[in-house]
This record gives C-alpha cells, sequence and structure tokens, in this order.
C-alpha cells in the first residue's frame, strides 16, 4: 500500500507564494500526473513531495505517517529526473546498482534487483553499455531502472521525457504505462505536456499560479472542465472561445445570440444569470463540423494537412478558430465557409471563467484505466 495526502501544503520563496495552500489525496497503485504551464508550481510541489524542499506549513503524510520532518531518503521515495544523470565510466548495469551498492546490499542481490529491473525495461542486452553508447529513451529507461531497484513505495517522475524527440516521447509513453500496469505502483508524474497527461493519468491535477484548478480524471476534465483554463489547457487543439450574449434561460439550458445574430440553446445550469451576463461559448475543434447551412461563418486563413485530418483556421470578426476537418476536405485557403456544432458538446463561461453546470453529463466523463482493469478483473471473475 502506498497513498498520500497533501493537507493544506504551501511554499513560499522569501514574500513570494509558489504554493497555495494545495490540498491532495494520491490513492494506492494511481498514476497522477501533475500538469500546467511553466511557473505554476508542479515541480516545486513535487519536490516538497520528495524532501528536497521543505514546505512552508501543511502537512504531508505517506500511508497515514506525518513524513515532514523525514529526510528524503527515508520516505521510500523514488524520483526520475528530467536529465538522466547517469554515470558515464559506468555500465548500465553499474550505474543501475550504484545505490544498492551505496546502501550495502550485496552483490548477488544487487545483481538479482538490477537483472529484474533490465527484464521489466527490456534493458537486458545493454547491461555492459556504457551511457554515450546509449539511445535517449534507453539512457532514460536506465535513470528509471535506477528508481525501480530501490523498490519504492511511490515513484516520482519531473518531466522525464522532455528531451526526448517526438517519437521517442510517444514510445516511452507507452512503456510508462506499460510498466505502471506491471509494477502496480503508485507514481506521480509532472509534465507541462497535456498529451502526457490525457494518455497516462489515472487522474489529472491541473495547476496554476501555486493552486489546484481541478483534479479528475482525463475524460473529466475534458467533457467537464471547472473553468475557462482547464477548458483550455487540456485538449489539443485547444478549445475555441467566442463571445456570445444571453437571450434566455429555463430548465432546458441556456439560450445565446451568437456571432452573426443566430441562437442557440445550450444544455447547461441558467439559473440566477442577470440579463446583461458576459458569457462566452468554449467549442472543442474536433466538436465543429463544416455545414452549408450552420450558424457560424469564417475565412479560411490557414490549412494544416495532417492525413487523416485536416486542421481549418477559421478568421471570425477578431477571433481565430479552428476546426478539425476530414483529411480530404477541398477547401482552400481564403474560401469562406459555414460551420456548426452539436449544442450538448458546447461549454458556456461566465464573466469570471467559470463555467456553467451541464444538464448532460458525458457517460465516459469519469472513466479511468483503473476502471477498465476492474472491469476485465470483474469479467474473468
Amino acid at each position: 500500500m502506498a497513498t498520500l495526502q497533501l493537507k493544506q501544503v504551501t511554499k513560499s520563496f522569501g514574500d513570494t507564494d509558489v504554493i497555495k495552500g494545495i490540498d491532495l489525496e494520491v490513492n494506492d497503485r494511481e498514476f497522477v500526473v501533475f500538469v500546467g504551464p511553466s511557473g505554476c508550481g508542479k515541480s516545486t510541489l513535487l519536490r516538497i513531495i520528495a524532501g528536497l524542499e521543505s514546505a512552508t506549513s501543511g502537512d504531508l503524510v505517506i500511508d497515514g505517517q506525518r513524513i515532514n520532518e523525514v529526510g528524503p531518503a527515508d520516505r521510500g521515495l523514488a524520483m526520475v529526473f528530467q536529465s538522466y544523470a547517469l554515470y558515464p565510466h559506468m555500465t548500465v548495469e553499474d550505474n543501475m546498482g550504484f545505490s544498492l551498492r551505496l546502501a550495502g546490499v550485496g552483490k548477488e542481490a544487487r545483481r538479482e534487483k538490477v537483472r529484474e529491473a533490465a527484464r521489466i525495461l527490456q534493458l537486458e542486452p545493454l547491461l555492459d553499455r556504457k551511457p554515450k553508447a546509449l539511445s535517449g529513451g534507453q539512457r532514460q529507461r536506465v535513470a528509471i531502472g535506477r528508481a525501480i531497484v530501490r523498490n519504492p513505495s511511490i515513484f516520482l517522475f519531473d518531466e522525464p521525457l522532455s528531451n526526448l524527440d517526438a517519437a521517442l516521447r510517444v514510445q516511452m509513453r507507452i512503456e510508462l504505462a506499460r510498466l505502471h500496469e506491471e509494477l502496480d505502483a503508485t507514481m506521480i508524474y509532472v509534465t507541462h505536456d497535456q498529451i502526457e497527461a490525457m494518455t497516462m493519468a489515472d487522474k489529472i491535477v491541473v495547476l496554476q499560479g501555486g493552486v489546484v484548478e481541478q483534479v479528475g480524471s482525463p475524460m473529466e476534465l475534458y467533457h467537464h472542465p471547472r473553468n475557462r483554463f482547464v477548458a483550455g489547457f487540456i485538449g489539443s487543439p485547444k478549445m475555441n472561445f467566442l463571445p456570445v450574449s444571453l437571450s434566455g434561460a429555463n430548465d432546458q439550458g441556456v439560450e445565446v445570440t451568437l456571432p452573426g445574430g443566430r441562437r442557440c440553446r445550450v444544455p447547461v445550469e441558467g439559473a440566477g444569470l442577470a440579463s446583461d451576463s458576459s458569457l462566452e461559448l468554449g467549442v472543442r475543434p474536433e466538436h465543429l463540423v463544416l455545414d452549408d447551412d450552420g450558424p457560424l461563418e469564417g475565412e479560411i486563413q490557414v490549412i494544416e494537412r495532417l492525413g487523416g485530418q485536416t486542421s481549418l483556421y477559421l478568421k471570425m470578426g477578431d477571433e481565430l478558430i479552428t476546426l478539425m476537418a476530414d483529411g480530404d476536405v477541398a477547401h482552400r485557403v481564403h474560401d469562406r465557409v459555414r460551420f456548426g456544432f452539436e449544442t450538448h458538446r458546447a461549454h458556456l463561461f461566465d464573466g469570471q471563467g467559470l463555467a456553467l453546470p451541464s444538464l448532460d453529463r458525458h457517460p465516459l466523463a469519469g472513466l479511468r484505466r483503473q476502471d477498465n482493469r476492474a472491469a476485465t478483473d470483474a469479467d474473468g471473475a
């Protein structure tokens, strides 16, 4: 068992508050991803958990034990950094077993642990090589292996893929997800890349300015973002936002007037909205569709053909809208096109940037990889 609780954790550097009262629970065997823009406090929070930084206030609890005064080496954690930090004069086997050697683990026991980690990470043919003979992905796997041999209660990853090229990042995402499944371990992972967060996490923690904006499964955040920031950060390409005016509200949803004058009803709660409320409509690029009778119109500024899909960038007044179309779409730059969307896929945000609660909850909103595994286990039983 390996659980973590953060209770009103803060961190200040002089007069600068970096972490501002964070409460969080990480469950046993969960893969939790901290995501947010540069400077949001995600790496600082990870370092506080690791014991490399001390919290200014608040409590850190692992498996029911308060660990604020426990040193990094005694917390039972292992951290994988952005840089591989391998010893260039040592072989892969020696690099992976070095911490065990410092801890006084015998040669045979050390060798057994290293060989098992190498098997898990598919590094067995490389154990006699030195780091200079390895690719970037192989070096990162060695760094992960160095953490595995310590048999930690919780793995901590601080942007471990940011030094890799695009193809290697995709490969390593797959390998990390497989590793989590095989080790059945608790993992906390920091990244600024929301694609990494969406593809690997059981639970995503979105941070901005030292506070938690929202916690939930990837699909929960995708379908039901709490505010405009989360809506714009989760999803690639990011969500489109359009200013709209309130036309009316009832128990069926909120009616708004779109740019161009046409109206639509969005199935969200509108109780308490004032007639002069400032509202923004949010629609993801993949939920916009070309439609000759659509309520919106724009001029194509840029076309990005990606094979199976084509991204159209449309100018609407002062707004630039992204629409994901079929790969074989025949339009050209400067064509004027009409388009629309299914209203149940739209979001409305008030003047403070908060999402109006949906009347329609998406059936996959709470789905996690753990749920899939649980369903499989139940079927097998």
